[in-house]
């Protein structure tokens, strides 16, 4: 599956939408942001169950605000509306596909068990 664009408009859908989806905050400018492109696409073809999303920071000024890039590109992956992973910078292929496989592989329940325990700790 080719990665699509997220806006405003159907970010919150894509996300609620699909039990994976990674999200690609990147600009037009970013020498990375070109260079990682062609990974992330490759990457997308290995799992069509799971959507790629990319986010044209300079387009959706608000959404990269929202998620507080301060820096791209980003990669962001949802699991289930959880965010479970944020990191700038681009990865190599290799690294992109551990990061996915392991997303995958988590045992959802037992994040949320966490997260409710830590919010019952707040």
């Amino acid at each position: 599956m080719a990665s699509v664009a997220l806006t405003a408009t159907n970010f919150g859908d894509t996300i609620a939408g699909h039990d994976m989806v990674l999200v690609d905050f990147w600009a037009p400018w970013c020498g990375p942001c070109r260079s990682f492109a062609p990974i992330f696409d490759k990457v997308s073809e290995k799992y069509p169950d799971v959507v790629f999303g990319k986010v044209n920071t300079d387009e959706e000024q608000e959404l990269a605000g929202a998620f507080q890039i301060r820096s791209i590109p980003t990669l962001m992956i949802f699991r289930q509306k959880i965010i479970i992973f944020s990191q700038p910078g681009m990865l190599p292929e290799s690294s992109l596909v551990e990061v996915v496989e392991k997303a995958l592989a988590l045992d959802m329940e037992q994040v949320k068990k966490e997260i409710a325990e830590q919010e019952g700790q707040a």
